[in-house]
This record gives structure tokens, sequence and C-alpha cells, in this order.
């Protein structure tokens, strides 16, 4: 496992990371959850993906306790929040990033996680409803009281991170250090061309979502809807048509034979070559059981056998 900083921060992140998105909860109880995360931690996994909405606040009492039970040193592993859609109903608790809401549900993650603080914390999505220089403000006065260590944003445009970094330079406060957003190979204009003056100019670092498409690049959807997957449940019904989608099918079936040929599976290879960017500092995958785990870490070989030759097929298949 490599490990690589986070951005222009010193903090430095396993090239694969954990996140419980989906199925702490709602695919596994905290039994699962825990067998999955140790079996990511002896891989050498460092860091640990969460969110206030994920699972409506459960997925983070989940990964607290399951924590405490593995006793691991908290200097040995990195674990993240995000804030913006809110578990709680009223006019400032939901779809916001105003600073009574973000200053209210830090205090609620850390109780759910059982910690005295976070080491990564996300504005989940941007709110054009709050002024910037307010939630930059906030995000700062967070890592100041010692409630978070770095902040960061999920799924912002280029024009937004510059927006808040530049208002972090102006009134010398913390800036944002991290974003995360979708990267895949059918996802890929943001990271490969959108951000590019975000590196550039903030130092940005990516801890990217979705290697797989929601499962699409794995194969296991050509045929049809397998019963337990993802795309099975009701609550993410929105997914079937993307993940369905016949004009992705033939470019899987050649992801899934070039993959033959480097004797790993589909999804081994399609996690890999999210890690080859320079600019992703981890990719967070997902799982549902150990099996998954150990497919998914496994990537970390495959990642060494991607020469420029496979990096330039790929690229020619999933072109944009």
């Amino acid at each position: 496992m490599e490990y690589r900083r986070l951005g222009k921060s010193g903090l430095k992140v396993s090239q694969l990371s954990f996140g419980s998105w989906v199925t702490f909860s709602a695919q596994m109880d905290l039994k699962k959850s825990m067998e999955t995360m140790a079996v990511a931690y002896d891989y050498g996994c460092n860091f640990f993906d969460n969110a206030e909405v994920y699972a409506g606040g459960k997925s983070e009492l989940i990964m607290g306790e399951a924590l405490k039970k593995l006793k691991w040193p908290r200097m040995k592993y990195i674990v993240s929040t995000k804030f913006f859609w809110g578990i709680t109903e009223g006019p400032n608790e939901r779809n916001t990033l105003n600073r009574k809401y973000l200053l209210t549900a830090i205090k609620g993650s850390l109780s759910r996680l059982d910690m005295d603080y976070v080491d990564l914390v996300y504005c989940h999505r941007p709110d054009p409803n709050t002024d910037m220089e307010e939630v930059v403000w906030a995000m700062h006065d967070m890592v100041d009281r010692g409630y978070a260590l770095y902040w960061g944003t999920s799924e912002w445009s280029a024009k937004e991170i510059l927006q808040a970094y530049d208002i972090a330079e102006k009134y010398s406060l913390r800036k944002p250090i991290v974003e995360q957003p979708q990267y895949n190979l059918f996802v890929r204009e943001k990271v490969e061309a959108e951000y590019l003056p975000v590196y550039e100019k903030a130092g940005i670092g990516l801890t990217t979502w979705s290697p797989l498409a929601s499962g699409a690049l794995t194969g296991k959807y050509l045929e049809k809807i397998p019963k337990g997957s993802r795309a099975s449940m009701k609550s993410l019904s929105w997914l079937v048509d993307e993940i369905t989608d016949e004009r992705k099918k033939p470019m899987i079936r050649q992801l899934m034979k070039i993959a033959d040929g480097l004797d790993c599976t589909a999804a081994q290879l399609a996690i890999a070559w999210c890690s080859k960017n320079p600019h992703v500092s981890t990719v967070i995958t997902g799982a549902s059981s150990v099996e998954q785990v150990n497919e998914n870490m496994r990537s970390i070989e495959v990642y060494k056998k991607l020469k420029p030759s496979v990096m330039a097929e790929l690229n020619e298949i999933f072109k944009s």
C-alpha cells in the first residue's frame, strides 16, 4: 500500500481507503462492518470515510462503535464526515451550509462517532443560498476549535473551490485541502479537466468516490440486476438506468477482456486505473463482505501492472 500526501498538506492517506456509504446499516450490521474494516486495515488502509447523512446517522454510530471495539491507536487511522443534507427537520437543518447548522452538526457527528475530533470534514455539496464567506469562516472555526484537523469540499465546481480558497487566503483562515469528487472510467471531466486550475493554485488533493460507477464496471449488471446488489435496493432505484445503460455495456465488456489479460477482475482494474491519476490521493472503496474487501484491496497489485500501453488502451475505450 502506498501512502500519499493529501494535496499540499502533510497528512498521508492510503492509496485505497474504505467508505461506509450504502453498506453500513443498510447492508451490514456492526459485526460485519467491523470485520470488513479490520480486513481493510490489515491491507494498510488508514482512511475510513463517512458522512452525517449516511443511513441517517447510523453509519457514524456503527463506525464509532467498531473503532472502539477494534481498539486501534487513534494515530493509526483517519476518519472523515460530511455536512450538507442534514438529518433533522427545520429551516436551518436541511440542504444548507449555514454557520448554525455546521457548528451544531459537527458536535452531533463527534457524539455518534464517540471521538474528540475527526481528521477530515467536508462540505458535502455547495450551498448557493449561503454566502461563501460565512461557509469558510464556519469551517475555519470548526478546525480552529479542534473539532476537525482539516476541511474540504465534495462535488464542488472549480470556481467554487477557488472562491473559498481566495476568501481563506484573504483573511488568513484555514484553507480547504481536499475535494471528494466522483471519478471512474465513465466520469472524468471534473478530475481531468475542470480542476486543473485548482491543482495548480490551491494544491487540492482528491479522495475520489465510486471507482466502479456504482458497480457497473464490475460487469455484474450486464445481463440482469442480481438480488441483494446495490441496484436492487429501493433507496437506490435512481441508479438503475445509469448502471444498466446499454451504451456502456460494450465498453464494460472490453474492460473485462483487458482484465482477463492481466489476470485480474474488471473491478480491480477499474480501481487501479483511478489510483494511477497523480492528483488522486486515495480511492474510496466500498464493500458489503470480507470477500469484496479482499478483491478491492488486491487492486494494489494490479496498479503495479498498469503500463502506459494498458492505460492508453483504456483511455481509448472510455474516451469522453
